[in-house]
């Protein structure tokens, strides 16, 4: 085992040009942890709040620098602790985590206890399974809060998103039917291509006409993934029986004329949401749509474009020695 590893690291927090590539120490495994050789990790939209410091304090713990961003990966177990018999090295595996306080995965190596780790399913790449943990498990667990039947009318707000277009796929799954409100036209495209059996443009669509013909009786819950003026106007169309899904941390938050309505939820990345996860995906198609691969010299470019227009996710090639 090596005892130093390149990673992309902050030594302050700041804008996009904070992030360097530096050599530090392998992170230390413990008895129940899994250590993993990184290939790929997954890049969000959270990735840029918590490099310019707006996570400091929100994990009950002092931040401390080097300071290495990443939620989410995939790559091949290096390691494992005394207690875990589920996972050997050479496993390919999939992992949701947070950075603080062991570090993230822009890292050749990230230390995950074996509670959030899971093997990747055979058919999917390492840049689909590097961005798939995080996003996937929130629109499961969207989709729990949701709780509708078979043949209930759902809306997806922000359904070409990171966690809108696996939504979209899980919904399907499920047997809704989907209304997705995407962005641009290539946000239509993905969602229609994933299945929706509607899909409107919520940048140039009237979106409440579009609900209006889809559901007449009202939609049977929803699912936002993006807050503001236009999520607020077509969430009224939710029948008072309907439930509204809103992960913490969706932004802008809900106004105070809708809170009441809302069911606030986090991301369960226990072992049995990812087992779950993994045998829904085993038996379907569903697949992370990855937009754009970057490579570690082009972080810089990649966090500038986490501000920009995507549809889907967008990767991170991890450094190599």
């Amino acid at each position: 085992m090596p005892t130093t590893m390149k990673a992309l690291i902050l030594d302050r927090f700041g804008d996009e040009t904070e992030l360097h590539e530096h050599s530090v120490p392998v992170p230390t495994v413990g008895d129940s942890d899994v250590l993993i050789r990184i290939h790929v990790a997954g890049l969000g939209s959270w990735d840029r709040e918590e490099r310019e410091g707006h996570y400091e304090g929100a994990f009950g713990v002092p931040s401390t620098f080097p300071y290495i961003l990443g939620w989410e990966g995939s790559g091949t177990v290096e390691a494992v602790g005394a207690e875990v018999t589920r996972f050997a090295p050479g496993d390919r595996v999939y992992a949701a985590s947070t950075p603080v306080p062991r570090g993230g995965f822009y890292a050749e190596y990230a230390v995950v206890d074996q509670e959030h780790v899971a093997p990747v399913p055979a058919r999917l790449t390492d840049e689909q399974a590097g961005v798939l943990a995080w996003d996937a498990l929130t629109a499961t667990s969207g989709l729990d809060t949701i709780d509708a039947s078979p043949g209930d009318a759902v809306m997806i707000f922000g359904a070409s998103g990171g966690i809108g277009h696996l939504a979209v796929q899980l919904a399907k799954h499920r047997g809704l039917r989907v209304l997705a409100v995407a962005s641009g036209q290539d946000g239509v495209a993905l969602a229609s291509r994933l299945g929706a059996d509607a899909v409107v443009d919520g940048r140039s669509d009237d979106v409440p006409a579009a609900i209006a013909r889809f559901a007449p009786d009202g939609l049977d819950g929803a699912l936002v993934t993006a807050g503001g003026t236009a999520a607020e106007e077509a969430l009224s169309a939710v029948a008072p029986t309907g439930r509204i899904a809103w992960a913490h941390g969706v932004n802008p938050p809900p106004s105070a004329q809708l809170v009441d309505r809302v069911s606030f939820y986090d991301g369960d990345r226990s072992r049995a949401a990812l087992q779950r996860l993994n045998e829904v995906i085993e038996s379907s198609h569903i697949s992370p749509h990855v937009s754009r691969v970057f490579d570690a010299d082009e972080i810089a470019t990649a966090h500038r474009a986490l501000g920009e227009h995507y549809v889907g996710k967008l990767a991170l090639r991890v450094p190599r020695p």
